[in-house]
């Protein structure tokens, strides 16, 4: 078994390599004056099981365009089996036609990865669940609740807690989540009047003397957030906080979630950190390089990897 990693998430991949106590393969993945990528795996990979780790993050395109190299340099390199190790799927919110004459680049970029080289795909929390679908090879769909339901225990104890979902579309995501720590489940109701701006409109349960966790899979703009945490706090919740599976975080988001009424904000690292995260007082990552790990060394020794979803979660992975 190998494990390659390319520029976009460097510090995850070598949290993995850590982890599974297996050094990165040696590889030049570099651009030319041009800014066309060139790839050259340093070391013989013929016959061996590579895991090649790369989040389509921004710059997407750039990032996306590595990923697909480095699986076609593997490839001609005789391995023998290639997996792409993509913590977030980026293009992942085109999952439908939106409208007329519109893509769902998340099928095409399924079908780019494919095309490449990839024998099979490892992920986490895809934003919507129907992207396995798109390929044509295995692929496995890991969820960051498991990590989440750690850290909660540990930060909030025994303190009352709620649940939060953002929006109707997030409820099983975060009914599971609940359901896993015995706490109560509230859902924002809320109306987007446009892409990128949403208002919120009700809170559906309870959440007054209690401290009220969001839970969500991809924060970008940071607005959805920031408005529910606004409805939750003045509802007469004790405190609001948000799990996130994925920090975009584009444009003025980090400003506007240190603004924010979000005590914290908790990222997992399926997307590098960035300085303006680091410095601001309410934002926070933890790591999913365990669960990648584990994943990774079940594929590795065809293992069943559906018991990472379920392990009891009072435990490190």
């Amino acid at each position: 078994m190998k494990i390659l990693s390319c520029n976009s998430n460097r510090p995850l991949a070598e949290a993995i390599s850590a982890y599974l106590a297996l050094p990165l393969t040696k590889a030049d993945v570099r651009r030319f004056s041009d800014m066309e990528v060139f790839v050259e795996i340093q070391e013989n990979v013929r016959g061996e099981d590579v895991f090649v780790i790369q989040s389509t993050s921004y710059p997407a395109n750039d990032n996306l365009m590595e990923l697909l190299v480095t699986l076609d340099a593997l490839k001609r390199g005789s391995a023998r089996r290639i997996t792409a190790v993509v913590p977030y799927y980026g293009y992942a919110r085109q999952d439908r036609k939106s409208g007329p004459r519109t893509p769902i680049s998340a099928k095409l970029v399924a079908n780019l990865i494919t095309v490449a080289g990839a024998d099979r795909v490892l992920t986490l929390d895809l934003h919507a669940g129907q992207i396995q679908g798109f390929f044509d090879i295995p692929t496995d769909n890991l969820f960051a609740a498991p990590v989440f339901n750690l850290d909660i225990r540990k930060r909030f104890g025994d303190r009352q807690i709620v649940i939060v979902s953002p929006d109707v579309g997030g409820v099983i995501r975060a009914r599971a989540l609940a359901r896993s720590l015995d706490a109560d489940l509230a859902i924002i109701d809320k109306r987007r009047e446009r892409a990128g701006v949403s208002e919120v409109m009700n809170i559906i349960g309870d959440v007054a003397d209690r401290h009220c966790i969001l839970v969500d899979d991809i924060v970008d703009s940071g607005g959805t957030l920031c408005n529910a945490a606004e409805a939750l706090a003045t509802a007469g919740g004790l405190s609001v906080s948000a799990y996130v599976s994925h920090g975009v975080l584009s444009g003025g988001a980090v400003a506007r979630v240190s603004a924010s009424p979000l005590t914290e904000l908790v990222t997992t690292d399926s997307i590098r950190t960035t300085e303006a995260m680091r410095v601001a007082g309410n934002m926070r990552q933890i790591t999913i390089a365990p669960l990648l790990g584990e994943a990774i060394r079940s594929i590795a020794q065809s293992r069943s990897v559906s018991r990472l979803f379920n392990y009891q979660n009072d435990e490190e992975p």
